[in-house]
């Protein structure tokens, strides 16, 4: 278990780096114990893996917070809201740059390769907190038709994805919140903006090219994107792209049809495409090149129709992949905001929310577990033989958090060669 355990040096340094609040008085809690206690909450898939290991230390005096997470002591869940609150999430930045290094090592980068030698990262925007009581300064606000004022939290997530490929790689979010000397509340392309002027440099080698819907088909975030090093693939519709329309309408547009298998049906795809088309007006307009994709049945019924812009070529040899990628984007929402939400890391249920940066810090680490576990699926065997054990993974999570409420394991391998059935479990404390 190498992989998590490098993982977790690194987060345990970067939890080293965030304020105390206790400014040098002699507290009972190192500020990295009380990061990392939140951690394992997240990791874990158990909002009850800290009470759990409470009991473990008080009946037995020692428990899987300090074996499996290195913890010295475990800090109540006040504590951990209260120390963590004027933590910003940017400084759990470097944890995400292991991760990708971890991938690499792996050669599990490899396997999200598309269109040649790029990578896929999807950037779409999600909420993560909503109350009508509730509010601190980094929430943004909205008026609902009743006449009530709902305080939220958004952030802007970045995934690397690719079509085919059953799992993702959660990237550093920006958070929507106000910005200083904006009288304009923030919304999500800025956010976007930002992101890429923070991130976008440092992805730069992996030649990504950036998929999005419709909100990012627009000049100011393409050319950001360019400027990065990056290149873009953004669903184009109809309706907010008139321009566009316009160049297309009765033009004898180059055509190509391929037919395919989608479980016991062949469905037949119809790509139409056109090179060189300005995403404006204005003599300095942005030239896109614009396809189509359009699947039918084996009855001729349209089933899909989607549109996108992007600067790669595009042509009979290009324009099949191209879409597959385009689509692809669809992967932040299924893979991503999905499992974050409904399977286990109860991404909108409120940890905490405090006054600074809690909600948002919380939020990073729920993204780091959703990393890590991606890293382990990929990258250990141990953790991959004990997964092949049983049927889902809500069975493992479930099955992991149950014997680590009464055994105390020494380390991640032996936890994870118990579960894989590779030996016994150790005896009880």
């Amino acid at each position: 278990m190498n992989r998590l355990e490098t993982l977790l040096g690194a987060l345990r340094r970067c939890c080293e780096t965030f304020p105390d609040p206790r400014r040098g008085s002699n507290g009972t809690y190192k500020i990295a114990d009380i990061g990392m206690a939140a951690f394992s909450v997240f990791f874990m898939q158990s909002p009850s893996f800290l009470a759990h290991q409470r009991r473990l230390q008080e009946g037995h005096g020692r428990s899987n917070c300090a074996s499996l997470f290195g913890l010295e002591k475990i800090p109540s869940d006040n504590h951990i809201r209260a120390m963590l609150d004027p933590a910003a999430p940017v400084l759990l930045d470097p944890v995400f740059a292991e991760v990708l290094t971890e991938l690499e090592r792996s050669g599990g980068l490899a396997a999200f390769r598309r269109l040649g030698d790029h990578v896929l990262i999807a950037l779409d925007g999600s909420e993560y907190f909503c109350s009508g009581k509730i509010a601190c300064p980094q929430c943004s606000t909205r008026r609902r038709s009743n006449g009530k004022t709902e305080c939220y939290h958004a952030m802007l997530a970045a995934t690397l994805v690719a079509p085919g490929h059953n799992h993702v790689v959660p990237l550093p979010p920006e958070f929507i919140v106000p910005q200083d000397g904006s009288n304009k509340q923030d919304c999500e392309s800025r956010a976007a903006r930002r992101w890429l002027a923070a991130h976008g440099p440092q992805y730069a080698r992996l030649r990504p090219v950036y998929l999005g819907d419709d909100l990012f088909a627009n000049q100011p975030m393409c050319e950001a994107i360019q400027a990065t090093g990056g290149n873009f693939v953004f669903t184009c519709k109809p309706a907010s792209h008139a321009l566009i329309g316009e160049y297309i309408t009765g033009v004898d547009l180059p055509t190509h049809s391929v037919r395919v298998k989608r479980g016991r049906d062949w469905v037949t795809q119809r790509f139409r495409w056109l090179n060189e088309v300005p995403l404006r007006d204005g003599r300095d307009a942005l030239k896109v090149n614009w396809f189509e994709i359009e699947i039918s049945n084996a009855a001729g019924v349209v089933t899909y129709r989607n549109s996108f812009i992007t600067d790669l070529p595009v042509g009979r040899d290009t324009v099949a992949d191209l879409a597959a990628c385009g689509r692809a984007r669809w992967k932040i929402e299924n893979e991503t905001f999905n499992v974050l939400k409904n399977n286990g890391h109860n991404l909108e249920h409120s940890f905490g929310h405090g006054k600074q940066h809690l909600a948002a810090l919380l939020v990073t680490l729920n993204l780091l577990a959703f990393a890590f576990h991606t890293i382990c699926d990929h990258g250990e065997a141990l953790w991959q033989s004990a997964r092949s054990k049983v049927s889902s993974r809500a069975q493992f999570f479930g099955n992991m958090v149950a014997i680590t409420s009464f055994l105390v394991f020494s380390s991640w391998e032996e936890l994870m060669q118990t579960l894989a059935f590779a030996r016994p479990p150790p005896q009880p404390p």
